[in-house]
C-alpha cells in the first residue's frame, strides 16, 4: 500500500499488507541492530496464485523495490551475492562478465584465425582444441611457449613442437585404443601441415601459431584449468566460430546446446554421483561436462570422483573433426579416459549399448534431417534408439524441435506409438523461442523413463517455460536475465511436485500417441476473467460489430441474421 509515493507504515497498512509489514520490520532491524542492509520480502496470495515482492532496505530509511520473484532461490547462500550485485548495485555479475569476455575473445580469435591462418571452418576449432591440449603439457615440461621461435627446420617448426606436445598429452591421458589415438592425431595434423601458420608473419613478428598459443594461454586455458564450472568454453568458441564463419554446423543439423539448458536437463532427470550418463550425439560434450560437474560436486570421496571421470561418462560422435574437439574438451577437464567413441549411434546395436549400464540419457539430436525417404533420421527415431539403449528405469531428457512432439508424418506417428508402447513419457517443457538464438528453432525438452510401458492413466506434465528469464542482448546473444534463476527454481519445484502452478504454466493430462505432446495442445484457460479482460472482450466485440455495419452486414447482429443469409 502506497501513501504519497512511499510505502505506508501506518498500523493498518502494516497489518493488512504483506509488503508494508515486511518494510516496517526491515526498517526497524536496519535502524536498531548491527544489520544495516536488509532484504525484506512480502508474500501474498496462495500457493498457486501468489506474488513474492522483495525490497532492499538500509538504515537511512531508504528502500528499493526489486522485481517480483517466483521462489526464494535468489536468497540462497550460493546466489545472494550475485543477486545483490545485479539488483541492488546494478552492476554486471562475474558470470555475465565471464560470458561477455568469452564471446569477445572468441570473436577476436576468429578474426586472427581468418586473417593469419586462412583456415577452413571445420579446421578452426581443431586448431584451438589442439593448442589447448599442447598447453596442458607445459606443467610436465612437454612444451614451452618460448620454444616457438619460428624455426623452419623440418621436425622443429612451431607446429611440430605443438604436435609433439599433443601426442604427449594423449599418451599421458592413456587415450586408447591405438586406433582412437591415431584418429585424433590425424584430425590434429592440420597443425603440422599448415605452411602459413608455421611461417613467421611480418605484422605479428612471430608465427601465427605462437600468437594463437599466447592468446589461448592467457584468455582461455587458465579458465578451463582453474575454474570449476560447467561452462563449456570450447563449445562457446565453436558456436561463435560457426556464427561468424557461416560454417556447416547448421546445415548438418548441429545445434550446440547452451550451458543453462545442459544444466537444467541434468536437474530434470536428477543426475546423481552413482549414475552412468550417455550422450549419443555429444557434439562438444556440453551435456557430459554439465553432468560431470554436477556429479563431482555431489561425490563424497576421491575414489568416487575418479570413477565418475573414468567409467561413468559415455559419448558418441559421428563426425571425426568434432570427435577430436570433444576428446580434447574432456581431456582438459582431466577426463582422459572418458568413454568417447567416434561412431554412428543409429548403427549401433541397442542391446550392446545397454551393456554400458547407462542410467541417464541426455541428447540434442541432429535437427531437421528426417525425410520420408530417410525416416531413421527423424528426431523421434533418435529418441527411440536412445531409450532402447538405456537400462531399465533409466531417465532420459532430450531437447528437440516442437514439430517432433506433434508427429505429423506417418513415420513420426509410428515412432510416437512405439515409444508409448515401450517407454514412459514423463512430460514436455516448451522452451524459450530464443534458446538457440539465430537458428530459428522452437525447442522443447521431453523427459522419459526407459523400458517401462506408458500407463494410459498416467498424468504427464506439460509446461510452458518460454518465459525462462533469458533474453537476447545486442552483440552478445542469449544471456541470463534478471529473473532466470528464480524462474528455473519455480520450474523445478513444479516439475518435482513441490509447488502448484496455474494451468497457463503447467497442465497435467493423460496422453495418447496421436496427441500433440505440447502444453499448447492440452491447455485450457481456466482462470476467472478480470475486469480488464471483460472490458477488452466488449471492446473487441464492438469493434467487430462496427466493422460489419460499415460493410453493410448489420444483418449478422439481427436474430437469425446469419441463417437468413444462408437461405437466400
Amino acid at each position: 500500500m502506497i501513501k504519497e509515493g512511499i510505502i505506508d507504515v501506518d498500523v493498518k497498512a502494516v497489518t493488512d499488507y504483506a509488503v508494508n509489514g515486511a518494510y516496517f520490520y526491515a526498517k526497524h532491524i536496519a535502524q536498531n541492530s548491527s544489520f544495516k542492509k536488509v532484504f525484506a520480502v512480502g508474500v501474498s496470495g496462495n500457493e498457486k496464485h501468489h506474488e513474492i515482492t522483495p525490497l532492499y532496505v538500509d538504515d537511512r530509511e531508504g528502500y528499493k523495490e526489486l522485481p517480483n520473484l517466483e521462489s526464494f532461490v535468489s536468497f540462497s547462500p550460493n546466489n545472494i551475492r550475485e543477486y545483490y550485485t545485479r539488483y541492488v548495485l546494478e552492476e554486471e555479475t562475474d558470470v555475465e562478465k565471464t560470458t561477455e569476455q568469452i564471446l569477445k575473445d572468441a570473436a577476436e580469435l576468429h578474426e586472427y584465425l581468418r586473417t593469419y591462418g586462412t583456415l577452413k571452418d571445420q579446421d578452426k576449432p581443431l586448431v584451438v582444441a589442439g593448442i589447448l591440449l599442447a598447453l596442458d603439457e607445459i606443467e610436465y615440461g612437454g612444451l614451452s611457449i618460448n620454444s616457438l621461435t619460428g624455426d623452419q627446420t623440418p621436425g622443429m617448426r612451431d607446429g611440430d613442437k605443438l604436435m609433439n606436445a599433443i601426442k604427449g598429452r594423449l599418451t599421458r591421458s592413456n587415450v586408447g585404443p591405438d586406433a582412437k589415438k591415431d584418429k585424433l592425431l590425424s584430425e590434429f595434423s592440420i597443425i603440422q601441415t599448415s605452411f602459413r601458420l608455421n611461417e613467421k608473419n611480418d605484422t605479428l613478428g612471430k608465427t601465427p601459431f605462437k600468437y594463437y598459443t599466447e592468446f589461448l594461454n592467457e584468455k582461455v586455458f587458465k579458465n578451463i584449468k582453474y575454474q570449476k564450472t560447467s561452462e563449456d568454453f570450447i563449445g562457446r568458441f565453436y558456436g561463435e566460430f560457426m556464427s561468424y564463419s557461416g560454417g556447416d554446423g547448421q546445415t548438418l543439423g548441429i545445434i550446440l546446446t547452451p550451458r543453462h539448458i545442459c544444466d537444467l536437463m541434468c536437474e530434470l532427470v536428477d543426475v546423481q554421483p552413482n549414475d552412468t550418463v550417455l550422450d549419443p550425439t555429444c557434439g562438444t560434450a556440453g551435456f557430459l561436462i554439465s553432468a560431470m560437474h554436477r556429479m563431482l560436486s555431489m561425490a563424497d570421496s576421491d575414489q568416487q570422483r575418479k570413477n565418475i571421470k573414468k567409467k561413468q561418462l559415455h559419448g558418441f560422435e559421428l563426425q571425426s573433426n568434432m570427435f577430436a574437439v570433444v576428446c580434447a574438451n574432456m581431456i582438459l577437464r582431466r577426463d582422459g579416459n572418458s568413454k568417447l567413441e567416434c561412431c554412428d549411434f543409429l548403427a549401433k546395436n541397442p542391446a550392446k549399448v545397454q551393456l554400458k549400464g547407462a542410467t541417464v540419457g541426455l541428447m540434442n539430436p541432429p535437427y531437421s534431417q528426417g525425410t520420408q525417404a530417410a525416416p531413421e533420421q527423424y528426431e523421434l527415431s533418435f529418441i527411440e534408439h536412445l531409450l532402447d539403449s538405456l537400462t531399465v528405469g533409466a531417465r532420459s531428457a532430450v531437447i528437440v524441435p516442437q514439430s517432433s512432439m506433434t508427429g505429423k508424418s506417418k513415420a513420426e506417428k509410428a515412432f510416437k506409438k512405439n515409444i508409448m508402447k515401450n517407454y514412459t513419457l514423463e512430460g514436455v517443457i516448451t522452451c524459450n523461442t530464443d534458446t538457440f538464438y539465430g537458428v530459428g528453432t522452437n525447442p522443447v525438452i521431453a523427459v522419459f523413463t526407459a523400458h517401462e510401458p506408458h500407463d494410459a492413466d498416467k498424468m504427464c506434465k506439460f509446461i510452458d517455460f518460454r518465459d525462462d528469464g533469458y533474453e537476447v542482448r545486442a552483440h552478445v546473444g542469449l544471456v541470463e536475465g534478471d529473473s532466470a534463476k528464480d524462474k528455473k527454481q519455480h520450474l523445478l519445484d513444479v516439475w518435482n511436485g513441490r509447488a502448484e502452478a496455474p494451468s497457463k504454466f503447467c497442465v497435467e493430462s493423460t496422453v495418447k500417441p496421436e496427441d500433440e505432446w505440447l502444453h499448447s495442445f492440452y491447455y485450457f484457460n481456466d482462470e476467472i476473467p478480470t475486469d480488464s479482460d471483460f472490458e477488452k472482450a466488449i471492446g473487441d466485440y464492438l469493434t467487430f460489430e462496427f466493422s460489419m455495419v460499415m460493410q453493410n452486414r448489420e444483418y449478422l447482429f439481427e436474430e437469425g441474421g446469419a441463417d437468413d443469409e444462408e437461405t437466400e
